[in-house]
């Protein structure tokens, strides 16, 4: 509720937030309206018609007191409407990493509490325990399949041969720029998928949504998405000296020259 002679006349003060934004070398619009802040503020907004700035507004604060007549301008601020064109809002950068963001040479730390990763000695399952007292049928399924029976036909040992020459010197190899450019191998990596048979020494699958998920990668390859890679740690250091604006910095320049002829004649600035 308002003050009939101090909400009221703060409210009528639309010529004089004018004059405020004006004085502070806005251009204001029209008047788009006024919001009470309390008995003794109102805001007035008005239309800005900048470049860069669409549907945003000038707001005026005006300010007055008990007993007194005068009115005075406690802030003036250019702020966003409902259909203003604003920056997407923030997200961290370990949220906005995408699959194939990753190129050589850059380092992509896992979370210490990354769900995707559990230490070694804890038992995912994925290995069969020889100790259990009954027999798994799907361990037995899967024994079945890696040697193949039930298949009429097998990969000879040449085939095998050269597709692993052809993914030891493709894209996934060691010999391939990101591998060259990386600290760690595949080989001692969580997200390391060994194959199965004659080919486990050599290969396996990555299993890094970050790097090269879902494809075959010599145990020799290597990213910046290593599981062992860590973080920064500590605020790090400036990359250039602080620049110290409050400094006065004396530099040469040169007179006008003040007829035709005359030889000019360089002063210090101080």
């Amino acid at each position: 509720m308002t003050d009939p002679t101090g909400g009221d006349r703060l409210l009528d003060a639309v010529a004089q937030a004018r004059e405020a934004l004006v004085d502070d070398g806005a251009q204001p619009g029209a008047h788009r309206g006024a919001v009470a802040e309390g008995t003794w503020a109102v805001a007035h907004y008005f239309e800005a018609d900048l470049v860069g700035y669409r549907g945003w507004q000038w707001c005026v604060v005006l300010a007055g007191a008990p007993g007194s007549d005068e009115i005075t301008v406690s802030e003036i601020a250019l702020l966003p409407g409902s259909d203003s064109l604003l920056a997407p809002a923030w997200v961290p950068w370990n949220e906005r990493i995408a699959a194939g963001d990753l190129t050589p040479g850059d380092v992509l730390a896992a979370e210490p509490d990354d769900p995707r990763l559990v230490p070694g000695q804890v038992d995912t399952g994925d290995e069969f325990r020889a100790e259990s007292e009954q027999t798994d049928p799907d361990d037995i399924a899967q024994a079945i399949g890696e040697l193949g029976l039930g298949r009429k036909r097998l990969l000879s040992r040449e085939g095998r041969d050269d597709a692993a020459q052809r993914w030891y010197d493709g894209e996934f190899g060691p010999t391939s720029a990101m591998a060259l450019a990386a600290g760690h191998a595949c080989c001692s990596c969580g997200f390391y998928i060994p194959l199965a048979g004659a080919l486990r020494a050599g290969f396996g699958v990555c299993a890094n949504e970050y790097s090269a998920d879902g494809r075959v990668v010599s145990a020799e390859y290597g990213c910046g998405a290593h599981s062992d890679i860590t973080g920064p740690h500590g605020a790090g250091s400036p990359a250039y000296e602080a620049y110290d604006d409050g400094a006065v910095e004396i530099v040469s320049t040169a007179v006008r020259q003040a007829a035709i002829g005359q030889t000019p004649v360089r002063v210090s600035a101080e």
